[in-house]
């Protein structure tokens, strides 16, 4: 029928990781969801995912965990070090593993591929984002939909109209991101270690013989990937043996940001918000905006006038709380004050000390436990 109106309970905007696994598991609860970007094709991604216990669930129950074909390293312990601390915070959970490293590209290809073969994809489709409302007539390809809701996934690029209206908190920080491979094994550990110029993250990067590792070094200063590389070496050539590094290093810019509500879009993964990557829980944090969405299709009617500001009230706190604390340690290590160092190692004491207290860090580490 020519002039047919096709009903979605929602449209998602957005192929991405975090949209893509949205719309799978809106679709799992049976509703009808349709999803769309502008994008024909996949963009190659060469970064790794670290997954926690709690994401990890998620997509196994999900079913596409099981469909990875390299498999995923697991990380088993957790070692945090900085310039102030003599020893270190040694983190690990004796019943499972505290999460999983895994390719972000393998990943976005499955998930792709089951939008593909549930037939709720569409690409190359560039939306104006003045002209979709909840319940309002969308021209999507010469077709004509109605959505009870709009979901945004589009990352950290949400100002596209002034309906779509961020907090930033930019610090002029980025992101190096590369690969090595090592002598030794890396007994898949995973290192943090907070230096004066910013903080350096090593982890055990998916390989058969576990002797590659990714790394992501973050700081406001000009560096040369040759710097960068002599601080790996420095710091890892007694644990992890001879090192030799993959050629390519790539630079991302990080913008911390928080979106405003709005009455007509959900946001969802980075175009809610984006955070400072020292915590290693920003893709973790938009599994737990899905897993929010689905909780409260169960307990209220997506039809519900408050629906969208509930949604947006509980994940807006975690992700403010989040924000902040990466914000707070980036202060604390960057800014030399004898009060920072007193700060800092009240911390390591605390999380050394008592078992409350550290016994949370691990949960929340792992998604397991909520901070609201």
């Amino acid at each position: 029928m020519k002039n047919k109106i096709h009903k979605c309970d929602f449209l998602i905007v957005g192929a991405g990781l975090i949209g893509s696994i949205a719309a799978l598991a809106l679709h799992k609860n049976n509703f009808k969801v349709l999803v769309i970007d502008k994008e024909k094709k996949i963009i190659p991604d060469k970064r790794t995912l670290a997954v926690n216990a709690n994401s990890r669930e998620f997509l196994i129950n999900l079913g596409i965990w099981g469909k990875l074909k390299t498999k995923p390293q697991s990380i088993e312990k957790i070692i945090i070090s900085d310039y102030i601390n003599h020893k270190p915070l040694i983190f690990e959970n004796n019943s499972e593993a505290m999460g999983n490293v895994i390719f972000n590209y393998e990943m976005v290809q499955i998930v792709r591929a089951k939008l593909k073969e549930l037939s709720i994809l569409k690409t190359d489709i560039n939306i104006n984002f003045n002209n979709i409302q909840p319940n309002k007539i969308t021209f999507i390809d010469k077709n004509s939909y109605k959505f009870k809701k709009i979901i945004i996934s589009i990352g950290k690029n949400n100002n596209l109209n002034p309906s779509h209206r961020s907090i930033k908190f930019d610090q002029g920080h980025n992101s190096f991101v590369g690969f090595f491979n090592h002598y030794k094994n890396h007994q898949n550990f995973a290192y943090e270690i907070f230096n004066p110029d910013g903080p350096l993250a090593i982890l055990p990067s998916p390989s058969k013989y576990k002797n590659k590792s990714t790394f992501i070094y973050t700081t406001k200063k000009k560096i040369s990937p040759n710097k960068i590389k002599l601080l790996i070496k420095k710091k890892f050539e007694k644990s992890h043996g001879q090192i030799n590094f993959e050629k390519s290093i790539y630079k991302f810019p990080i913008k911390p940001n928080l979106t405003k509500d709005n009455k007509d879009f959900i946001y969802i993964g980075d175009s809610l918000k984006s955070i400072h990557p020292v915590a290693g829980q920003g893709w973790n944090l938009g599994i737990k905006d899905i897993q929010k969405l689905i909780k409260l299709s169960k307990n209220y009617s997506i039809d519900d006038k408050i629906f969208n500001s509930i949604y947006y009230s509980n994940r807006i706190l975690e992700s403010s709380i989040y924000l902040g604390f990466t914000s707070l340690l980036n202060f604390l290590y960057e800014n030399k004050f004898p009060i920072n160092n007193k700060v800092i190692k009240l911390g390591y004491f605390g999380l050394r000390s008592l078992k409350p207290l550290r016994d949370f860090f691990i949960k929340q580490a792992m998604g397991r436990s909520n901070l609201i």
